[in-house]
């Protein structure tokens, strides 16, 4: 039980990822390789802030901005310096690795003995790895509520059309370059903040804690997708954080079937190729069903 606890703990931590990369791969349509970069970049600006006495709020809100500055940074290369965004994406990432560097000074800093969002006395009473459920739940439920509400309004309305359909959303005087520059940063600054809240859960922060992010947050937007089918916007939302959690559990599942901690990037990519695959065996398992009631079969 403790385990499943602590699955579903590290799920609702690790949704802001996807929920942050649904704004720009599935709501923007833009391929953004920056996370990798700005998760870490968030866990580094959160801990060297902690480590040196600022309030763990206040340091994680700090993440935030900085995972906002990445996110501009991808979207002025994108939009004002024409560069493909999945190359400004990348520009961006190899950048932040030696940010990240000069931020702690060192490839990982630990929180041993810091006060941090999880030091709260409340959360110290609870059962075991019911800390992280209580605040990645709270988080969550914040993010999505302030996400449905931004996305409803006539702003957010103006952001959508941007992403289905740029031309038409310019003949319109929508200024299509500043919703991409301004969706980057709202992204990216999710993944800061999911970078420094799961520093704060782990006890630490490291210069390579970014590496396979992008497959995560993918994991859990399409097995979010895969799992529930058609559903509204808001409902799309919820679903990206229960496949957040249905991963982590896949995860667990698979490692107690005996499989080493080192082969997580490779169960990660098996799994995301695997629920990518499944709409495409729906429809030929569709197909050949019509032409298998037309079969005779003889005795």
């Amino acid at each position: 039980m403790t385990l499943i606890t602590s699955a579903i703990g590290q799920g609702l931590l690790w949704a802001l990822l996807g929920l942050g990369l649904y704004l720009s791969f599935r709501i923007l349509n833009v391929t953004d390789m920056t996370v990798e970069g700005t998760f870490p970049l968030g866990a580094a600006t959160c801990v060297t802030l902690i480590t040196k006495g600022v309030d763990p709020l206040v340091s994680s809100l700090a993440a935030f901005g900085a995972g906002m500055v990445a996110g501009l940074i991808t979207g002025l290369l994108t939009t004002k310096g024409k560069i493909p965004s999945l190359l400004a994406g990348i520009l961006t990432m190899t950048a932040a690795y030696s940010i990240n560097l000069r931020i702690m000074g060192k490839s990982n800093i630990s929180l041993l003995g810091q006060t941090t969002l999880f030091s709260n006395s409340f959360l110290k009473s609870l059962p075991t790895n019911f800390d992280s459920v209580t605040v990645g739940l709270v988080v969550v439920i914040v993010v999505t509520a302030l996400l449905v509400l931004f996305l409803n309004t006539e702003y957010g309305q103006a952001f959508i059309a941007t992403g289905d359909n740029p031309a038409m959303a310019r003949s319109l005087g929508i200024a299509t370059s500043t919703m991409v520059i301004v969706g980057l940063m709202l992204s990216n600054g999710m993944v800061g903040l999911c970078g420094a809240l799961v520093a704060q859960s782990n006890g630490y922060a490291d210069i390579n804690m970014g590496i396979g992010t992008i497959v995560i947050a993918l994991a859990s937007i399409i097995i979010g997708e895969v799992a529930f089918g058609e559903l509204t916007l808001g409902q799309r939302l919820v679903a990206v954080t229960l496949g957040s959690i249905i991963y982590r559990l896949i995860l667990l599942a698979v490692l107690q079937l005996g499989f080493s901690a080192n082969d997580l990037n490779l169960i990660s990519s098996l799994v995301l190729a695997l629920c990518m695959m499944l709409p495409q065996l729906d429809r030929l398992l569709n197909i050949k069903k019509p032409i298998l009631k037309g079969v005779r079969t003889h005795d």
